[in-house]
């Protein structure tokens, strides 16, 4: 069901059984995919691909010219998988041409109330991103992340996957994958705490698996070594599983660093 007072362009495409709800405007060059469910009042600008059952709910913006001065017009993109939600007043802007081009969100993700996710961000599946996260440009998050609410994440930065960032964390160096990070203002204490063993558990990571990761955490972050004496020691002693070298190629394709 499309709603009288929705604006649709006639350049818009819309897949089967799409409900648009009151005063809800779609702008050219959208696609959006069968069974999506878009609410009152939402504003899908122009450039975006959106996926089949995905949600959107009151006040949304996707798909807004990027939030940067070099942007000059150029046809870039948001791209948005299946089954996503887009909670209330989220915004998601369009990639640029001298980054990736596309934004993208992958499939099942939650994105809570007053997210906002900037130019070129690649967002994994299956991610959570509670109220008012805010991702800078060109940030990069893992599949299964978790990022609480109120979080600040610098441009450029990458949260790897299945890791999980306390709320109100301001987030300026990459957080490696399968860990708990808190960055508190002032900073007294470190910023990692442990592995997200739960949510390991809960994505049916074998304990086999957690236990190299608990290894390798051990001495990649709490033996005080040197990062690069604390990865070659971790290859020397810790059973490679692909989770391990996942971490480890992780810290070594760092360019901001990664917290500890």
């Amino acid at each position: 069901m499309i709603h009288p007072t929705a604006i649709i362009d006639p350049d818009a495409r819309l897949g089967e059984g799409v409900e648009v709800g009151p005063y809800t405007v779609i702008g050219p060059k959208v696609t959006i995919g069968d069974g999506c469910s878009i609410s009152s009042h939402v504003q899908i600008a122009s450039h975006v691909r959106m996926g089949k059952r995905n949600r959107v709910s009151s006040f949304a913006s996707i798909g807004a010219p990027p939030q940067d001065l070099k942007f000059k017009g150029e046809d870039t993109w948001v791209e948005i998988g299946e089954g996503t939600t887009v909670r209330e007043y989220v915004t998601v802007n369009r990639g640029t041409a001298q980054g990736a081009g596309v934004t993208r969100v992958g499939n099942n993700t939650l994105l809570m109330a007053y997210c906002h996710l900037a130019h070129d961000c690649q967002v994994g599946s299956r991610v959570v991103m509670a109220n008012a996260a805010t991702l800078g440009g060109h940030v990069e998050v893992g599949d299964g992340a978790i990022i609480g609410g109120l979080v600040g994440v610098h441009q450029f930065v990458r949260i790897g996957e299945y890791a999980i960032v306390g709320a109100l964390s301001g987030i300026p160096q990459d957080v490696p994958p399968y860990v708990i990070a808190v960055v508190a203002r002032p900073q007294k204490a470190p910023s990692l705490y442990g592995l997200n063993h739960i949510g390991l558990k809960r994505n049916q990571f074998t304990e086999e698996v957690i236990s190299a990761l608990k290894k390798a955490y051990r001495i990649l972050f709490r033996s005080g070594a040197p990062m690069r004496d604390a990865v070659a020691k971790v290859e020397a002693e810790v059973e490679l599983l692909p989770e391990v070298r996942r971490l480890l190629d992780f810290i070594r394709s760092s360019k901001r660093g990664v917290l500890r």
